[in-house]
């Protein structure tokens, strides 16, 4: 088996009132899922259950974030997510709170039988 990435997805999402970070984050993750068609685990005999997810999310304010709740919105694997600084911060029109804008990225990585592979 060797491991190897097979997917690399990114997203952004925003949160236009509230400076809901946890709520920007997901709405990244989606976008970044609805960019996707997992067939090709099918097609292979992968299970979705085997893959292992690195989530990477980008918002100005990483402690604000829920991963937990982030890395339950992906609906297979073993998820590592993370939250770092990125993303952005943009004020208001008028008297609402600041948008919050996150971006998200899923790397998919699979143990990959050695018969897949080619040299």
């Amino acid at each position: 088996m060797t491991r190897r990435r097979i997917i690399l997805e990114m997203g952004t999402g925003n949160d236009l009132h509230g400076s809901d970070y946890t709520k920007a984050a997901l709405r990244a993750v989606q976008d970044a899922l609805h960019h996707s068609s997992l067939s090709l685990f099918k097609s292979l005999g992968l299970s979705g259950h085997e893959m292992q997810i690195n989530l990477t999310i980008g918002v100005q304010e990483p402690d604000q974030v829920d991963l937990d709740a982030v890395a339950a919105s992906l609906p297979f694997g073993t998820v590592s997510p993370v939250a770092r600084r990125g993303g952005d911060n943009l004020p208001a029109d008028g008297p609402h709170d600041q948008i919050v804008v996150a971006i998200a990225a899923i790397e998919v990585w699979y143990d990959i039988p050695a018969h897949l592979i080619q040299s």
